[in-house]
């Protein structure tokens, strides 16, 4: 029996995250997989690929739009993502007496298949796409976890050997917990999440190339109108779209790290016209390559 009530847990970790981070910002750590997060003002809209993995506020609330449906989590909440997915998320609470505070800890999609078949049978997951993105309280026995994961920092000599373990442990008791089907779904060898999520896999690794929908959709061991219709409802846009999205988010990032001018970007990230790259762009980010990166620039982000 836990000794700790999860309002107790809950400070416990948020006093880890302070300590790790002390200021405003997204911090890494020397656990690849997890990232420590405070804001002490509500922050702007941003557009960004949330990977694979869990989510969690430990003080504070966001929202993350996806495909026009907006979710909103606050503290104690878990949002869990089964595929990556193009998203526009922003802190909606916080303040300096009492920031923003959160972690991600993302999940390498292969280590989620070989311990879902170490769970015990469970029910078959229904041919119905589930959704990609869910929130749940936050676990009890998740919570313990994640703390045992951030006190771990203090062990950097113990990081190799111990924090898969943990992180395995976390995914069995997601598995377990309220968000388990969403896990079992994308694990279930053959299922249409499956197919759609290796799909998504290769397109975030060949973004630049030009694609064939016969050829994806017998990738993934559909008909052309079947996984149009599947990809657009896991991912919430269509495989084109997706593309987009991923070509255009990283331009984005070229340009604000490199320095590199708008025709630039678009040669690399696979765009052939450079006209139709800044009308793209304009319609992602609301304002033309040059004056969005300017604004980025200016306000740090």
């Amino acid at each position: 029996m836990a000794t700790e009530n999860p309002n107790s847990d809950q400070k416990n970790i948020a006093d880890m995250i302070v300590e790790v981070a002390q200021n405003d910002g997204d911090y890494s750590t020397a656990i690849s997989s997890l990232t420590i997060h405070r804001r002490s003002v509500p922050t702007a809209p941003v557009h960004c690929i949330y990977q694979m993995g869990l989510g969690v506020v430990v003080q504070g609330a966001k929202e993350v739009m996806l495909a026009g449906k907006l979710t909103r989590y606050s503290a104690g909440e878990s949002m869990l993502t089964t595929i990556d997915l193009p998203v526009v998320s922003h802190v909606t609470q916080a303040s300096q007496d009492e920031p923003f505070l959160g972690l991600v800890l993302t999940f390498d999609p292969r280590t989620v298949v070989q311990t879902a078949a170490l769970m015990p049978s469970a029910k078959p997951v229904r041919e119905t796409l589930l959704n990609p993105l869910s929130v749940e309280p936050l676990d009890e026995g998740v919570t313990g976890a994640l703390q045992r994961l951030i006190k771990l920092l203090a062990e950097p000599d113990l990081i190799g050997p111990i924090a898969p373990l943990i992180v395995q442990e976390i995914i069995i008791r997601l598995l377990a917990s309220n968000h388990g089907p969403q896990l079992r779904h994308l694990a279930t060898a053959g299922s249409p999440g499956q197919n759609i999520a290796r799909v998504v896999g290769w397109l975030k690794q060949n973004f630049t190339r030009s694609v064939c929908i016969d050829e994806l959709a017998a990738s993934a061991y559909m008909s052309p109108s079947t996984f149009r219709q599947h990809f657009r409802a896991v991912t919430g846009v269509s495989p084109l779209q997706y593309q987009k999205k991923l070509r255009l988010q990283e331009a984005r990032q070229q340009m604000l790290s490199k320095h590199l001018d708008a025709g630039s970007a678009a040669l690399i990230v696979g765009y052939e016209s450079a006209s139709q790259f800044s009308r793209e762009y304009r319609r992602e980010f609301g304002e033309s390559p040059q004056r969005d990166i300017k604004r980025m620039r200016l306000h740090g982000k």
